[in-house]
């Protein structure tokens, strides 16, 4: 089972429970930021998928040469930059998107109805092959 450790924001503010911010609340929020601080000159996609990829390096960083029970039960520090990656690579994403003017929940829900078809549950349950092999 996954142990799961309290972690809190940089405020010192303990997260609880789910977000009450949507992925439209973000995007607005982060054209905010980068039009107050001039960086949409540099935000063009090739730049934002870039930087996606890096921030996506960064948090397999804490993950590399861990064995599986480990990487499930982080120490609360790791956790907490964990999270750190995971919002730098959420708000990469997030920006890419709007750069490039895709809804992403609505992508993400059509990817999950593309994967069904591949992964069909009495083809893929319990098993890790790819649907090539299935």
């Amino acid at each position: 089972m996954i142990r799961r450790h309290p972690v809190t924001d940089s405020a010192g503010v303990q997260a609880k429970g789910p977000s009450k911010h949507s992925l439209a609340e973000l995007r607005d929020a982060l054209r905010r930021f980068a039009a107050e601080r001039d960086w949409d000159q540099f935000h063009f996609p090739k730049n934002l998928a870039i930087a996606l990829s890096v921030e996506a390096a960064e948090l397999l960083e804490h993950f590399q040469w861990l064995p599986d029970v480990e990487s499930a039960a982080l120490p609360t520090e790791t956790r907490a930059k964990v999270r750190e990656e995971l919002a730098d690579v959420l708000l990469y994403l997030i920006r890419l998107a709007d750069k490039l003017d895709i809804d992403l929940a609505a992508a993400a829900f059509d990817k999950m109805g593309v994967n069904a078809k591949k992964y069909p549950v009495h083809k893929a349950r319990g098993t890790s092959k790819k649907y090539t092999d299935l």
